[in-house]
Order: C-alpha cells, then structure tokens, then sequence
C-alpha cells in the first residue's frame, strides 16, 4: 500500500499499525540493534512510484524501518513523505546483480543499491525478520 505519511493521521496511523504492527518499544530497538536502515539510493522503481519520484530532480534516497509484521519503505517527493507499507508476508527480496536489492510488493517494486557493508548487514537483518515472522505466524 504506498501511502501518504507526511502529516500525522490517526486513521492512517491505526491502519498502518494493523498491517505491519505498531512501532517496536525503545527497549526492543535497543535489543534488535536499531530498526531503522541507512539511506539507500533508489535506481529504478514501478511506474506508481516513479511517477512520484520524478516530480523533482533530486537523487531519490530512500530508508526502511522495520516493524513487528512487516516494513515501511519511506521516501520523499518535492516535499511530501510517502510510505510503502509491506507486511512480511507479500514481501520479495531478490539480490540482481552484486550491488543491487530489489524489493517486490504486489505490482510495486524498488530497486535499490546496496554497497556498503552497513548496508548488506541491514538487509540480512530485514530477511531474519521475516523468517522469524513466518515462524511465529504461519498463516
């Protein structure tokens, strides 16, 4: 679902938190070692995205943060914050050439680059996470 998250919207907020879960306890995150991901750069995405992204000529960064049933992929347009929220188990992670992750949701897709080691650890952890979710809820 991509989404809107620049203002804060109570229903948007209790629709987002039913989907992927509400945001993990400070305890939790110091546990986990951080939930949030460094900025990544975005090569190429689906067309409902890449309609956003080209409405400026800034370099399109994006971030990710985890959650308990799923990810947010945040990313910004001139100067609105939009969210692509994806629970774990609709999420494709597919490594295409040595520096680039892909990320599939439904017809969405974000192409990203990935290069440095903080980076690689981040995606390691984000595919633990959706093993263990599969784990605890198999269906």
């Amino acid at each position: 679902m991509l989404i809107n998250i620049s203002y804060n919207d109570k229903p948007i907020e209790k629709k987002i938190d039913s989907i992927i879960g509400s945001p993990y306890s400070l305890i939790d995150r110091i546990k986990k070692n951080g939930i949030g991901s460094p900025r990544f750069k975005i090569n190429k995405s689906s067309d409902n995205i890449n309609n956003l992204l080209v409405l400026d000529k800034n370099i399109n960064y994006c971030n990710i943060e985890l959650r308990p049933k799923g990810i947010i992929v945040r990313f910004r347009s001139l100067l609105e914050t939009y969210g692509l929220i994806i629970p774990f188990y609709k999420l494709n992670i597919h490594k295409e050439k040595s520096y680039q992750y892909s990320i599939f949701y439904e017809s969405s897709f974000i192409k990203l680059d990935v290069r440095k080691d903080k980076e690689y650890s981040f995606f390691k952890k984000m595919m633990d996470e959706k093993a263990s979710s599969s784990l605890r809820n198999p269906f």
